[in-house]
């Protein structure tokens, strides 16, 4: 089975992170750019897509998006600096 469960992390125009799970990345950036994602992330845009995971199923992206979400903005950036986005 393919690993297409993914977590993402969106930086939006106001220096703000964004954390979020899809198993589309491409549409899903496409839905926050046009205003239809998130409602957090609505006006916000332009994004740059800072970081991504995947994970072989979506519990287990779900799981760790939860635990991303409850970091510190400090730790995510620490995050996203030691792994980067590895798509788009």
């Amino acid at each position: 089975m393919e690993d297409n469960h993914f977590i993402y992390i969106l930086e939006c125009c106001d220096q703000t992170l964004y954390t979020g799970y899809t198993n589309d990345l491409e549409h899903r950036l496409k839905l926050h750019t046009d205003g239809k994602g998130a409602k957090y992330t609505r006006g916000r845009g332009p994004f740059k897509m800072v970081y991504t995971e995947r994970h072989p199923t979506k519990s287990a992206a779900l799981q760790r998006e939860y635990k991303i979400k409850k970091l510190s903005r400090k730790k995510k950036l620490q995050l996203i600096k030691e792994k980067p986005a590895d798509y788009c």
